[in-house]
């Protein structure tokens, strides 16, 4: 792995020992709720319970607080062991709770990510992506019937016993590159953005395409510039709601026509020396997009 691909992005890395095979014990609620030393992810919605002060973080709850005794066996997730503890996710809902939480609150994680230690972060991500598709698949796609959880909550199975149809977390691929011609990038504005900003070319992956094929057919759509020597960089988990970003360096020819379509208002190709003078801005550096452009950035120039 190169330099710049240390450390891992945000939201990726050894955050959690996940432990897998533990999900498959029919007891593994039962160990979990008699370890006293096991920690609760309080979840409500897609929002989770943070402390801001003095240390911004997660505000784990322990075993013997009122909503975590409350909580059926529905409402828990086994997520792994989280800086050598037990973790659970405890989805309480989104009604308000006549339960003391210490001055810990509900936040949404997009807005308070930059404030979190990169583990928390990773974790809240994780749960985040888990309560989304928790949320979006409480009934069977093929009968209707309700659907109920199994394998400590990483698997929903139709309750109609004649369907039994199984449902997994869903994750949704999108491309992400970075286009370069020498000394020069390619980035794309969205009007939706803040003014002034841009960043790399991006969109979800179709069904019976690769990803290659995805970012040559991405950058052509956007753009009308023609990808080549397509190369993977690094991939990040961003689950707004259930997206894995998948990382490209490619290269094109600056001197070609740009024909800006899709979801752009504008691309234009940039200097190194205008990204090193924060001409444009830039994506926010907890992104993979940031790290593609500012890892590019501050690399040498190519030789003349």
């Amino acid at each position: 792995m190169t330099a710049d691909r240390q450390p891992p992005n945000f939201f990726s890395g050894p955050y959690i020992d996940r432990r897998a095979e533990l999900r498959e014990l029919a007891h593994w609620l039962d160990e979990a709720r008699s370890d006293s030393s096991t920690l609760y992810l309080a979840a409500r919605g897609t929002a989770h319970l943070l402390r801001r002060h003095p240390d911004a973080g997660i505000a784990f709850l322990p075993s013997d607080h009122p909503a975590v005794a409350a909580a059926s066996s529905e409402q828990l997730v086994l997520l792994g062991w989280f800086r050598g503890t037990r973790c659970l996710l405890v989805e309480l809902g989104d009604a308000a709770d006549p339960v003391d939480f210490g001055g810990a609150q509900f936040e949404e994680l997009r807005p308070v990510a930059p404030l979190l230690p990169a583990e928390d972060a990773g974790l809240l991500a994780y749960a985040r992506a888990l309560s989304i598709w928790r949320a979006r698949h409480r009934f069977c796609s093929v009968c209707g019937c309700p659907m109920r959880a199994e394998r400590a909550g990483h698997v929903l199975r139709c309750s109609n016993d004649a369907c039994a149809a199984e449902s997994f977390p869903r994750i949704d691929p999108a491309i992400i590159v970075l286009i370069k011609d020498r000394d020069r990038v390619l980035l794309g504005r969205q009007a939706s953005w803040p003014p002034g900003r841009y960043s790399t070319i991006a969109g979800f992956v179709e069904p019976g395409e690769s990803l290659e094929d995805a970012v040559e057919r991405e950058v052509m759509e956007e753009t009308g510039v023609a990808a080549r020597d397509v190369a993977y960089h690094s991939s990040q988990p961003w689950p707004f709601p259930s997206s894995l970003m998948v990382g490209f360096h490619a290269t094109a020819d600056s001197s070609a026509p740009l024909r800006v379509s899709g979801e752009l208002a504008d691309a234009r190709w940039f200097s190194r020396a205008e990204i090193a003078a924060g001409k444009p801005p830039l994506p926010p550096n907890q992104s993979i997009s940031y790290r593609l452009i500012r890892g590019w950035a501050d690399s040498a120039a190519p030789a003349e």
